[in-house]
């Protein structure tokens, strides 16, 4: 019962923290400070982790918002969806069963996390991934048709991840890994620097006007130019590869991301997709992102990965007992 009402109290706090926060934003929107050249300044480190999920759940149909009165609720309940900053949601799914990661510190009990009153990071009223179109889902289902075939012939078979090249999460577009949840903004004359602390990746984005890369050259993270509108940081990046492929979009992709600081702590992320030969129209997302007094640590991926040369060596042992 004692837990039950101090996550009730945490939530409703945290209500009326939102809704001050919305109503100050109303009143009068915040102007963050300069860099020595005149950019507002977005530098920091920042968590992406948040209580809100990337799609909607199918229960909630075109709902975008919980009410006070739901939030309440849902605490009353178990505080499924508790918190604010700090809060310390339970893992689930896949991370659940990957390791201790309370062991190493890596628990969410360590992060700084957002909460929000959205019912899905995904915006308007369907609040999921659009469709694929046909074309789009005849290459997905003869990817994955490969791969099954496929995975286990050599390292470039594996998952990008799993060879500690790049992880989904790292995007663009940038998601909650679920640990390792903390990126850092530099500026510099002519550009800005985002560092992920998964895989410890660098995009450093140019906002010096110059022209995106020849269209026969693909990335992984795609070209990315960035330029300013007001207060908010606007990235365009195209040229992405094949490899990706986040939820189904190609290297035709054309995304585009808003950074916008609204308040001291928090910088709103939005991002667009647009793939033509992918999804059968548009769709955007935004994610709070709040400041953390964490650092960023190493990310050793590599040191002990013997993941890759288990499975690897298994399979060429399963070819020579001629199990396969």
């Amino acid at each position: 019962m004692r837990g039950s009402f101090i996550s009730l109290c945490a939530l409703t706090v945290s209500i009326v923290l939102l809704t001050s926060i919305g109503a100050a934003a109303q009143a009068k929107p915040y102007t963050p400070p300069k860099t020595a050249d005149g950019q507002p300044d977005l530098q920091g480190i920042w968590s992406t982790l948040t209580t809100v999920p990337l799609e909607r759940p199918a229960n909630l149909g075109a709902k975008e918002f919980y009410t006070p009165e739901d939030l309440a609720a849902q605490a009353k309940r178990g505080g499924a969806r508790g918190g604010g900053r700090g809060a310390a949601p339970a893992e689930t799914g896949d991370l659940a069963v990957h390791y201790d990661v309370s062991q190493f510190g890596l628990d969410r009990a360590h992060a700084t996390t957002s909460t929000s009153n959205r019912t899905s990071s995904i915006v308007g009223p369907d609040g999921r991934v659009p469709a694929l179109l046909p074309e789009a889902q005849k290459r997905q289902a003869e990817r994955a048709a490969y791969n099954r075939e496929h995975q286990w012939d050599g390292p470039e078979s594996r998952p990008l991840s799993e060879r500690c090249i790049t992880w989904p999460s790292e995007g663009p577009p940038m998601l909650a890994p679920g640990y390792n949840s903390n990126l850092q903004i530099v500026q510099g004359k002519g550009y800005v620097a985002i560092m992920q602390e998964m895989i410890h990746d660098v995009r450093v984005i140019p906002i010096d006007n110059s022209a995106h890369l020849p269209s026969n050259i693909h990335l992984y993270f795609g070209d990315s130019r960035g330029h300013w509108e007001g207060n908010t940081l606007v990235v365009d990046t195209i040229n992405f590869t094949d490899k990706t492929k986040f939820r189904g979009a190609d290297e035709n992709l054309h995304l585009t991301e808003r950074f916008t600081r609204t308040t001291p702590d928090t910088l709103l992320y939005e991002f667009t997709m647009d793939d033509p030969t992918a999804f059968t129209k548009v769709w955007k997302a935004e994610i709070p992102m709040v400041t953390s007094d964490a650092f960023i640590y190493e990310h050793a991926c590599h040191e002990g990965n013997y993941g890759l040369t288990g499975i690897l060596g298994g399979a060429r042992s399963d070819e020579r007992n001629g199990l396969k």
